[in-house]
């Protein structure tokens, strides 16, 4: 053998490379991907929110056999739980073999994405247009949301205790609502802004009408026969604003994105896409060795805080439900317990390469993404998975012909993220994140690659599986 080959076939043993997982996944697999993103956009449309992504969970989630987690019963092996906090986390158990204080098998992603919330007294009039206020909720590039179709989802809470849903904008007969912006001919000193700037929060104004109340007495007509509609269709007064819980989204479904439909295009991708996997896969398993958990998040895109983030008690409290149900130790249970933080990373975006180490950036198409660390700069906020258990990580996958990929946010000193993995950490529990690349991370519009969300399916289902 000449040193030229010599040299080839050291190369292979030893160097480690990235391959595209549409070349490397035989056609089975591919097809595969493609049936299962079907469902995972119908789950996109019918999910805008984290109260409409629990709602479909657990409809999902009960057509496979789940029920609500019952204090007085014992549960056995292969029994099927969930625990509903608010309408706005929901965490899903399957009881394994073992067990619970041996440990669980968590799988965590979030269902808040970021969007426009109505301010509390939101309803206005302006020039004869009626419009309302908003407060954004979570990291938004303002500037990406004026000019954009919308949809007004959420709920009117009342003083009886009545809660009435609102859902106008998604179906085709419905209005859409918009945030307008200037024209370029008279946009001059807004040019001038800087880009993050170029639409200030107090700018973000949806105009949602312009017809007044048929009365040639009297102001704000425009905003007074808005309410009445409201008032026909809802019940509802101006004061019912003052309890209600309102957000505006990108009124478009999902869609395949390219020639070669390889990819799809939805809002709140981050972290239904990592959502839906860990949904699928619990409803998916039968009986696992150790206990199986999935627990869907709010609040992740403000820190994770609030009674339905993962700051909060929850988790503590669905394990520790668990392990009494068998007379067992809720702090042995965390501690012996394990996770992924189910969430999204960067994609490379081959526009804007510069932000990225090319190195350590994950790319559609190439799988999974496991990320050992988050956090800002000198690593800032992350719990920073140990060696050991990424090795773990890497076998289960390996193991298993799972296409997968390593992955960090950016270049150091760029910028960075956070995840809920530090909220598991801190319980004592092994964790690392693991989720999907995705391109435009928190526009109203984020591509994702097919291959890699059914890559993302498989990995929960077998970790979870045991």
């Amino acid at each position: 053998m000449d040193n030229k080959s010599v040299s080839k076939e050291l190369k292979k043993e030893l160097f480690y490379e990235k391959k595209n997982g549409l070349l490397t996944a035989d056609q089975a697999e591919i097809d595969k991907a493609e049936q299962y993103c079907a469902g995972y956009k119908a789950f996109l449309n019918s999910a805008k929110t984290e109260r409409e992504a629990v709602k479909s969970a657990i409809e999902i989630a009960e057509k496979k056999g789940f029920k609500p987690f019952d204090y007085t019963k014992k549960y056995k092996s292969g029994d099927k739980v969930y625990f509903n906090n608010r309408q706005k986390t929901v965490a899903f158990a399957v009881i394994g073999k073992e067990p619970v204080q041996n440990g669980v098998n968590i799988t965590a992603a979030h269902i808040d994405s970021p969007r426009l919330d109505l301010k509390p007294n939101p309803l206005y009039e302006e020039i004869e247009l009626g419009l309302f206020k908003t407060h954004y909720y979570g990291g938004i590039r303002k500037y990406q949301w004026p000019t954009v179709p919308l949809a007004l989802h959420g709920v009117f809470a009342l003083k009886n205790g009545e809660v009435i849903n609102v859902c106008i904008g998604e179906d085709e007969s419905d209005p859409k609502f918009v945030v307008n912006d200037l024209l370029p001919h008279l946009a001059t000193e807004q040019s001038k802004r800087t880009l993050a700037d170029g639409i200030k929060g107090e700018e973000l104004n949806v105009l949602i009408g312009s017809r007044p109340f048929k009365d040639d007495e009297g102001s704000e007509l425009v905003k007074l026969n808005l309410l009445k509609i409201l008032n026909e269709k809802y019940g509802i007064t101006e004061a019912d604003f003052l309890s209600a819980e309102l957000e505006i989204v990108p009124a478009f479904k999902s869609c395949d994105i390219g020639l070669d439909r390889s990819m799809i295009g939805s809002y709140g991708q981050d972290d239904r896409v990592c959502a839906y996997p860990a949904l699928t896969a619990i409803t998916d398993i039968k009986s696992p060795v150790k206990t199986a958990v999935t627990i869907l998040a709010d609040k992740e895109e403000i820190g994770s805080c609030g009674n339905t983030g993962l700051e909060s008690d929850f988790l503590t409290h669905v394990i520790g439900d668990l392990a009494k149900m068998q007379n067992g130790d809720t702090t042995i249970a965390l501690r012996n317990s394990k996770c992924l933080s189910a969430d999204v990373n960067a994609g490379l975006d081959p526009t804007f390469q510069d932000v990225y180490e090319r190195k350590n950036a994950c790319r559609l198409n190439y799988g999974v993404v496991v990320t050992k660390y988050t956090g800002a700069r000198g690593k800032s906020g992350t719990s920073d998975a140990s060696a050991e258990y990424v090795a773990e990580i890497r076998e289960m996958l390996d193991k298993n012909n799972i296409i997968w990929q390593t992955g960090e946010l950016g270049k150091v000193d760029i910028g960075g993220g956070g995840t809920v993995a530090v909220y598991i950490a801190n319980k004592g529990v092994d964790v690392v994140d693991l989720g999907v690349p995705v391109l435009s991370m928190h526009a109203p519009f984020e591509t994702t690659a097919k291959l890699d969300v059914y890559m993302c399916y498989r990995t929960m289902y077998v970790f979870m599986q045991g």
